[in-house]
């Protein structure tokens, strides 16, 4: 009987060794998720000032991250609107990504501005939209069609809905008219 115990505790503690080979992992240094927490399909985002619209964002696809970060990755179409149903000026993009904690927006792949009261076009790859101080800039080339001329450079800042503009290095202008 006592060989039965002994042997029964032999067994035990060897099978408790072989059992516990797997480490105690430090959490923070263990592989996290960092994916989209949230994914949302054809998105409509309104910002509004005391019931007034201003901003109507669309995307075919929204994905929110842990940060609070969003991404557009199929797009986004951006519409300013200055008083009440009167649409000021338009943005699109490939890409968009949010920074949420200072509310800046990045657009990038096919990126157009236009001001449909001034009839002007700005075209680049990339470009920053600041929400909290209405305005848009980058440090891209840039290419604007306006009806009489077009102009490229690198680097740009205007105010969101695109009617002032100044580009940092214009690098030419071609005159649309004709002599």
């Amino acid at each position: 009987m006592r060989n039965a115990y002994i042997l029964g505790l032999l067994a035990l503690i060897v099978s408790t060794a072989f059992s516990c080979t797997d480490e105690l992992q430090d959490p923070d240094k263990e592989l996290k998720y960092t994916g989209p927490l949230i994914e949302n399909k054809d998105v409509v985002t309104l910002y509004s000032d005391s019931a007034k619209l201003l901003v109507k964002l669309q995307a075919p696809l929204q994905q929110e991250f842990e940060n609070g970060d969003g991404v557009f990755p199929e797009g986004l179409y951006v519409e300013f609107f200055e008083k009440p149903g009167q649409m000021t000026s338009t943005l699109k993009a490939n890409y968009a990504k949010q920074d949420r904690n200072k509310d800046i927006y990045l657009a990038r792949g096919n990126v157009v501005v236009n001001n449909l009261q001034k009839q002007e076009k700005l075209e680049t790859e990339e470009l920053y939209w600041n929400k909290n101080k209405q305005e848009i800039y980058t440090d891209k080339f840039v290419k604007i069609t306006t009806a009489e001329e077009i102009i490229t450079g690198k680097g740009l800042r205007a105010n969101q809905d695109f009617s002032r503009y100044s580009i940092t290095k214009v690098t030419g202008t071609f005159s649309l008219k004709e002599e």
